[in-house]
């Protein structure tokens, strides 16, 4: 018995009871029979590599080159992304991508290449193909960013999915992003990264590893170029990485290495190249544009596993209110249900549900219902009735529904790769909505099912509707997630038409950002799990999902004051805010942690109400491009190599960088600069960068910059948008970009574009428009005028 499994289990029984345990016991053994007799043996395998080439047949934006023993096929789509797929393979059908294929670039033309070799010249990228079936991406300069050796395949010999492996080789500076949710990051070290969405069963810290959230997804950074590659394949597998070593001397430097390994599955890839901005825009036109959240789900929220009664709710909400602390909205979890069943209420604890939510939208703050996929197989459960009439339950190989254990107990779960199930599941939101909630916060859908020992989750061997082509849980598994989350915004889309659906959800894969964000899961209480909480966004937001938060003060536990405080105000800066914690982990409402981490917690929270419009703009900025409002430092500048290093600090859009506290009884820390000019957003000082400073971080506050000639869009005291601009150096020119937004619908604002320049010795704020300049349509507040430039 793994030890998690076993912890996993003994943590339901303390919850829910000894019948739990006794459960967890029966469904490993069901699990463990149904895959004897569903899955395949695995028998004696033959290994295949492609061989030399053979024939070529030219198509649109590539072709098809054929070997001895394989084929690739190759095409460079109009948005400069290039694919390539082994033993006919092709670009659909895909889970990850947002529509259609996208048009071949008809430039692109297959031509012979020296040595026998085949070759695509494309305007951002060339691939060059080797006679063995070797593909390299270079530059337009000719520069390799990425080499993929000859793939191997293992094949059964009776028949069924190859396993596969393909080796990769980067630039010896190359450093390694991405790959999902990963608490050791945001850069990936040397080691093997399991692509396999996994719930922990613990609270996690950065060495636990796979967490609820892997992607076959590598953002990879060097002098030579930044590039994203997507290997489109959502069976288990793993990646082994390796750093490279620059050598003395030329010519002996060791590239870096990427190992892919998956159990079965289509082997083909995709590659974007070009600057971070210009990969994340093809990525998001490619896999689709991140949900727009309402403007109240970039405030602040909060939640716990244990409020338990309408009057707990109400207890919360006074405290937030009488002292005069902004709260934006609350969330219920599985305790605010009736015994533990998804789409009910609990009428003993929570006998006005639709009142007090009304109650707290005149106030401001919305509620937020948390959801889970396991629906409870009691008789007398409504929807365990209306989806064994809909035929909406995930079966085994004998064609008897699945059943696990879960929360409520008993357990059985919904077919999400099936068109028709995630409309009926979609359309159980309509109960919430009723109920008074806003929002939705999908847990436990990696799927998770307790068992005493194995996996926590389905058997591999359950089959799968996967729209339409059939198969089971080892190709369904990690997009189940992904598609309940579709069923959920797709079903908001329908019964709430006129708002955005606001979903955010523990497990998922690429794609997921279309439908919503994430948040960390259970991270553990401590400083690792502060560090692990910034890896995970900003890793995160490189593979495309930009909506992403921690649990502030860690899910177990009871943090001591300054690590709250810490967590908090870092919190305040990333796009999710909020405090959430465990049935028996401590509180995490600010006043109970002391009056001084009260007022500074007070501090970071006026100062979040007050950036909301400039998260916002980011908000829409991230639809429209695909760029994460927590970006590395590196982002504009990914040849600075210190700046690659560099994981303790981030930029929130182009104008602010946050240094955040993540180490105890600090009262300075030291901060790089990337290059141009920053002014400290507390003293208004100004730094010189590239530099590495050291400043003031007492528990007041935590460093955060302002860019030299930024315009921050920002809530001025009256409640209205207000511009605030840091001076640009003199003779130097600034601007920025304003997304003002009524707070819900599907309008699409006008960008606003702003450039602050001098005139003579008087600093002019700008609108630029299709008609030229005008007066700014909003007050402007000048900042970082009259202070002396620090020594650095």
């Amino acid at each position: 018995m793994d030890g998690r499994d076993l912890v996993r289990s003994v943590k339901a029984v303390g919850y829910t009871g000894a019948a739990q345990g006794l459960r967890t016991i029966r469904a490993a053994w069901r699990r463990r029979r149904a895959d004897a007799v569903g899955l395949p043996p695995r028998g004696a395998e033959r290994a295949r590599v492609p061989g030399p080439v053979q024939s070529v047949e030219p198509g649109p934006g590539g072709g098809i080159i054929r070997f001895g023993r394989s084929e690739l096929r190759i095409l460079v789509a109009v948005n400069g992304a290039v694919f390539w797929g082994w033993d006919g393979a092709g670009p659909e059908p895909s889970y990850a991508l947002a529509g259609d294929c996208p048009e071949p670039d008809p430039r692109a033309v297959l031509e012979p290449d020296k040595d026998g070799g085949w070759r695509v010249v494309a305007e951002r990228a060339t691939v060059v193909v080797s006679r063995h079936g070797a593909v390299e991406v270079c530059t337009p300069g000719g520069v390799t960013l990425r080499r993929d050796l000859p793939p191997r395949w293992w094949e059964p010999v009776g028949g069924g999915s190859a396993r596969w492996m393909q080796r990769s080789e980067v630039a010896s500076d190359a450093r390694f992003f991405g790959l999902g949710g990963r608490a050791s990051g945001p850069r990936l070290r040397d080691g093997t990264y399991r692509l396999w969405n996994t719930d922990p069963g613990l609270a996690f810290g950065p060495a636990d590893d796979p967490l609820y959230i892997t992607m076959p997804v590598q953002l990879v950074v060097a002098d030579a170029g930044t590039h994203l590659v997507f290997h489109d394949n959502s069976w288990d597998g793993s990646v082994t990485l390796r750093e490279g070593e620059e050598g003395a001397g030329s010519g002996h430097d060791r590239p870096g290495t990427s190992v892919l390994r998956m159990d079965g599955g289509p082997l083909r890839c995709w590659m974007m190249v070009g600057t971070p901005a210009r990969v994340l825009l093809a990525w998001a036109s490619l896999t689709g544009a991140p949900a727009l959240p309402p403007a109240w789900a970039l405030g602040h929220h909060h939640a716990r596993w244990g409020f338990g009664s309408e009057q707990e709710v109400r207890r919360i909400v006074t405290g937030y209110q009488e002292r005069g602390l902004p709260l934006d909205a609350l969330h219920l979890d599985i305790d605010h249900y009736d015994a533990h069943q998804v789409f009910t209420v609990d009428q003993e604890r929570f006998p006005k549900l639709p009142v007090l939510a009304e109650e707290l939208r005149r106030d401001g703050i919305r509620l937020v219902s948390i959801i889970d996929p396991a629906v409870s197989s009691a008789p007398d459960n409504a929807v365990y009735s209306s989806g064994t009439g809909e035929d909406a339950f995930v079966r085994d190989a004998q064609g008897r529904v699945v059943r696990g254990v879960v929360w409520p107990g008993d357990a059985v779960f919904p077919d999400f790769t099936h068109a028709r199930v995630r409309e009926w599941w979609g359309g159980l939101y309509e109960e919430r909505l009723a109920q008074g909630f806003s929002g939705f916060w999908h847990d436990m859908n990696e799927p998770t099912s307790f068992t005493a020992f194995g996996e926590s989750t389905l058997p591999r061997s359950a089959r799968h509707s996967l729209d339409g082509r059939g198969g089971d849980h080892r190709e369904a598994h990690n997009v189940y997630g992904l598609c309940m989350a579709r069923a959920g915004y797709e079903g908001l889309r329908r019964v709430a038409p006129e708002e955005r659906p606001f979903v955010f959800s523990r497990s998922g894969w690429a794609g997921m950002q279309r439908y919503g964000g994430t948040w960390s899961g259970d991270v553990a209480t401590g400083w690792p799990g502060l560090r692990a909480s910034l890896a995970l966004v900003l890793g995160l937001g490189l593979c495309g999902v930009p909506y992403s938060g921690p649990d502030i003060g860690g899910f177990d536990g009871s943090p001591s004051p300054e690590l709250y405080l810490r967590w908090f105000q870092l919190g305040a800066y990333l796009p999710l805010f909020r405090t959430h914690a465990s049935l028996r982990a401590g509180r995490r409402e600010p006043w109970e942690f002391g009056a001084e981490v009260l007022e500074h917690a007070r501090v970071a929270l006026v100062e979040r109400r007050r950036l909301l419009p400039y998260f916002v703009t980011l908000a829409h900025l991230a639809r429209r491009t695909g760029a994460p409002y927590v970006r590395p430092l590196w982002w504009s500048a990914p040849e600075d190599r210190m700046l690659r290093d560099c994981e303790d600090a981030f930029l929130l859009g182009d104008c602010l960088l946050v240094a955040p506290v993540l180490h105890p009884g600090a009262d300075r820390r030291a901060v790089q600069l990337p290059r141009g000019r920053w002014y400290d957003t507390s003293t208004e000082q100004v730094y010189e960068g590239p530099a590495q400073v050291l400043v003031d971080a007492s528990l007041a506050r935590i460093p955060v910059f302002a860019r030299a000639g930024a315009v921050v869009p920002v809530r001025g005291d009256d409640g209205g948008l207000e511009l605030e601009v840091w001076a640009p150096a003199r003779g130097r020119t600034g601007g920025g970009l304003v997304v003002p937004d009524a707070g819900d619908g599907w309008d699409e604002p006008e960008i606003e574009r702003y450039v602050a320049r001098w005139q003579g010795r008087r600093l002019v704020v700008e609108r630029e428009g299709e008609d030229g300049v005008s007066e700014p349509l909003h007050p402007v507040r000048v900042r970082g005028l009259g202070k002396r430039q620090a020594q650095t």
